[in-house]
């Protein structure tokens, strides 16, 4: 459901190991595409070789994990998922598994905002080729679209989708489960300090060389022009944020903007934000979050995040800006915002 290439941009102060040359730690990073996007990890660490090895460990893990859950290859479990759909069970992995529960928890607790079943919705729109369905097959297709049909057998470690014709999209919370996944990678091998970022799914823990946290910034989605325009800059550890906006993927259509943020209650683009932008401890439920929070609107958003647990900004459709308590000291706005 979220693509979000370049929504949030990283300024890592990064420091060229070669020029520093005895000075350790260092900053190192490495960008592979990786789940449709393109996937960066940066670390602290004492040499080039053991930021190199520990760097390549978790993009493997990412790679592996994306093969499960690609929409788009026949190969994937989620495939077989929405193959078997109204036929069977499917057996999956552990990873597979996790993921769609956490997505369900997450529909649940947004009360249908997100719901990973939007599959046969998604697969109508073209945002590149400016393709939209019309409004019959949008109708015909919205009754396939309900997260209570997924059914779990955990013992058996299942999913099975109640009726032909579903479709588990879980681009809306993968990369954040990914990131999660990278991060503890890391630590595994060592690794103390660092970012990984999917895109706009982020996840920062301890702290640069210099001893402060990871900046990073937050985009203005009606920037003019093709520099970057930032309205904010976070400053985190521990923490993962996420952002998902209407100005990645979309196209404008008799001065209507067409993106692709749909509502899988009604199978349209939904229209009461411009972005959000979710911190948590989680790049799971940040991405998830920040989903559900758009769908939402501005209004419900925030009581959705209050009772989430997570906090958040939220451009609305007017461009009027909403954040939480819980931002005060780590996110601060550009002057002009």
């Amino acid at each position: 459901m979220k693509t979000n290439l370049v929504a949030v941009l990283i300024f890592a102060a990064l420091l060229n190991p070669l020029a520093c040359a005895g000075r350790k730690p260092a900053v190192y990073k490495k960008t592979k595409p990786l789940m449709d996007t393109l996937v960066t990890i940066t670390v602290v660490a004492n040499s080039e070789g053991e930021a190199e090895k520990a760097i390549d460990a978790a993009l493997s893990a990412i790679d592996r994990f994306s093969s499960l859950i690609n929409f788009f290859s026949d190969q994937s479990e989620l495939a077989r998922i929405n193959r078997e759909a109204g036929i069977r069970p499917v057996r999956v992995s552990p990873d597979t598994l996790g993921v769609i529960e956490r997505a369900i928890f997450i529909a649940e607790k947004s009360g249908g905002a997100f719901d990973p079943t939007i599959g046969p919705e998604i697969r109508m729109w073209d945002f590149l080729k400016k393709i939209r369905p019309s409004d019959a097959s949008i109708r015909e297709k919205l009754g396939l679209v309900n997260y209570r049909d997924i059914l779990i057998d955990r013992d058996k470690s299942t999913v099975f989708l109640r009726r032909k014709g579903m479709m588990l999209d879980l681009g809306g919370i993968a990369k954040g489960y990914a990131a999660d996944m990278a991060l503890e990678n890391l630590k595994q091998n060592n690794i103390a300090a660092g970012l990984v970022a999917a895109a706009g799914d982020i996840r920062a823990f301890g702290l640069k060389p210099d001893g402060t946290p990871w900046t990073i910034g937050i985009k203005n989605p009606r920037q003019k022009g093709d520099a970057d325009e930032l309205i904010a800059r976070a400053r985190l550890t521990g923490k993962a944020i996420s952002t998902s906006g209407d100005y990645e993927r979309y196209f404008i259509e008799d001065g209507r903007r067409y993106h692709h943020l749909l509502d899988p209650r009604t199978g349209y683009p939904s229209a009461g934000c411009r972005s959000v932008t979710v911190i948590s401890d989680s790049g799971l439920y940040a991405d998830g979050f920040s989903t559900a929070v758009f769908v939402s609107g501005p209004e419900k958003g925030m009581k959705l995040v209050a009772e989430a647990g997570v906090d958040a900004v939220i451009i609305d459709r007017d461009g009027g800006i909403h954040t939480t308590p819980g931002l005060k000291g780590l996110v601060a706005f550009e002057d002009n915002h």
